[in-house]
């Protein structure tokens, strides 16, 4: 599951309890999300950890007027750090925006999930470019051998339509990085638009963008197959919950979900 936490914007307080009502309904085994906040004496990543159980890896908080904003992948299991980078700015130097990459020591062996959040401006397409490049090439390093190793996960905020060169470039349609490529799991198995910023969502109201799907799931390829297949994918969070008698909208984005072909899997059909 990938998740923008839409950080301390809007009444993030109320907010908080509609996210772990929608965190304990889908109870991912892996959850990448976006926009995490915490100060010198909380962590909302420690809080995410706490509702589903979980362990947490986090990016190294960058703090701005006394809170950091941030990324983090959740899972059920327990998970090792393996890099963090800062993505490149519009002028090649390190950024703000990061890419965490970790391993989660799954009951089929360690699985690669990492977690990102690209540039947001509506005309930063050339800047996500480099970033997905830097992304392709990190995950590169650490995904293993691509025919033998469980695939690596992706999730994120990328801010850019599926159309786009930056996920053109992530999905193989143009010159990315030689010998990897990330599937778009709702493209492979996702019913309908897929549409993560949504302006039904009274939060995004008044947004200059249209309905756009700028939320991702990405397993790498090559992979064993079937191994990190999507069977099904969907989204969660695309209306309010009820909060002690009021609807609350959780976040500013949908969530996507998505179930991955495990080893088990694999071998129960074969």
């Amino acid at each position: 599951m990938t998740w923008n936490l839409w950080w301390r914007f809007g009444e993030y307080e109320r907010r908080a309890p509609a996210i772990a009502a929608v965190l304990q309904a889908e109870a991912p085994d892996i959850l990448c999300v976006q926009e995490v906040w915490s100060d010198a004496s909380h962590d909302q990543a420690d809080d995410l950890a706490t509702i589903l159980d979980g362990n947490v890896a986090r990016t190294t908080p960058v703090m701005f007027d006394g809170f950091s904003f941030g990324n983090a992948i959740v899972s059920r299991w327990p998970i090792e750090v393996l890099t963090e980078e800062r993505l490149p700015n519009a002028d090649g130097q390190p950024g703000h925006r990061r890419l965490l990459v970790a391993a989660v020591e799954t009951p089929w062996g360690r699985w690669p999930a990492a977690v990102t959040h690209l540039d947001h401006r509506f005309d930063a397409s050339a800047t996500r470019r480099q970033q997905v490049e830097r992304v392709l090439e990190v995950i590169d390093a650490h995904r293993g051998n691509g025919d033998v190793d469980l695939p690596m996960i992706l999730g994120g905020d990328l801010n850019a339509v599926p159309d786009s060169d930056e996920i053109r470039t992530l999905t193989g349609r143009r010159p990315g990085v030689a010998g990897i490529v990330m599937s778009d799991v709702w493209e492979q198995v996702g019913q309908g638009a897929g549409h993560t910023w949504r302006r039904n969502n009274p939060h995004v109201a008044i947004s200059a963008w249209p309905d756009r799907r700028i939320d991702y799931l990405g397993v790498s390829w090559p992979r064993p197959k079937p191994l990190g297949n999507p069977v099904r994918a969907w989204l969660a969070a695309t209306s309010p919950v009820e909060i002690e008698g009021t609807p609350i909208w959780p976040s500013d984005h949908a969530a996507v979900v998505a179930e991955l072909t495990t080893p088990e899997d694999a071998a129960a059909s074969g």
